[in-house]
């Protein structure tokens, strides 16, 4: 197996944990930058694989983040281990971070870097850091937290940031970093790249283009059951189940499920934030991908 050209490590993550995981035939791992629609598609493959909205356990448990530090590798891996049905794995590492293996589906959700952003601001103020430093192994935050900027603000200063995409990928050019790496490989007949907003306008039609990709036949009648399941709001009444959270990191696990819309991001900015952001965008990426994703 072909080893990742890149490893991304933070306090939290380390992609190396990917190196000398035992793919199996027909995995799917889902690579999507944080607040990006992760959650989302892992309840899309769970409910494609398992073929029911009655899942035999909470999903993060189903689909680990397999770089995260909370838990011991071991761990993971062995509870993978155990599943007898087909695997769907969590990652917010960009495809060249990730063992490419040809037996293996990977899917790229993007999301409009604006709309991103502001997810991003608003988990930030639902996060226990206290508990993710105890779980992850560092200290633990020093004083209390310092008054956050209004979500314009530091929405316009996440536009200029100026950032090592390798060391934060949750930065605009990590973002871009990310979506630029799986564009380039969008032909590949392993990889699929689906729009966050294609989920929102024919979140059906999505998953049956999914399905066919994946080789993964669903009765007829089995569809409005498995779509209405994947809904945001149906997925924000079951949070507790659905929530990535099975450790408390979450504050409040109804609260990650927020909002869930397009256009938010750019809404908050006038004709000079937008373009600002449109100018910063085009020096990070080609065009072909921000008319795709910009659309």
């Amino acid at each position: 197996m072909p080893t990742p050209s890149h490893r991304y490590r933070s306090d939290e993550e380390d992609s190396g944990r990917w190196t000398g995981f035992p793919f199996r035939d027909g995995d799917i791992v889902i690579s999507t930058r944080s607040k990006s629609g992760t959650t989302w598609m892992q309840m899309i493959c769970a409910l494609l694989v398992l073929g029911t909205p009655e899942l035999p356990a909470p999903l993060p448990v189903l689909s680990p983040w397999l770089d995260w530090l909370g838990e011991p590798q071991e761990t993971v891996y062995d509870r993978l281990a155990a599943q007898p049905h087909r695997r769907f794995i969590k990652t917010h590492t960009p495809l060249d971070g990730v063992p490419l293996d040809p037996r293996v589906h990977y899917v790229v959700v993007a999301r409009h870097p604006l709309d991103m952003a502001v997810s991003l601001y608003h988990q930030g103020a639902n996060l226990d850091r206290e508990r993710i430093a105890e779980l992850t192994g560092q200290p633990a935050p020093a004083g209390s937290p310092g008054e956050r900027p209004a979500v314009r603000e530091w929405l316009l200063s996440w536009v200029d940031r100026e950032a090592d995409p390798s060391a934060e990928l949750d930065s605009l050019p990590g973002v871009l970093m990310h979506l630029r790496d799986a564009w380039a490989r969008r032909h590949e007949p392993n990889v699929d790249l689906v729009h966050y907003d294609d989920l929102l306008a024919d979140l059906g039609g999505e998953m049956r283009r999914l399905a066919d990709r994946w080789g993964i036949a669903v009765p007829a009648a089995r569809w409005p059951e498995l779509v209405e399941a994947a809904t945001f709001g149906r997925m924000r009444e079951r949070a507790d189940r659905l929530a990535p959270d099975t450790l408390g990191v979450l504050r409040d696990r109804r609260a990650f499920f927020r909002r869930g819309g397009s256009g938010q991001g750019r809404d908050l900015l006038d004709d000079a934030g937008r373009s600002r952001y449109q100018e910063r965008a085009a020096k990070l990426a080609p065009p072909d991908l921000l008319t795709w994703l910009h659309r």
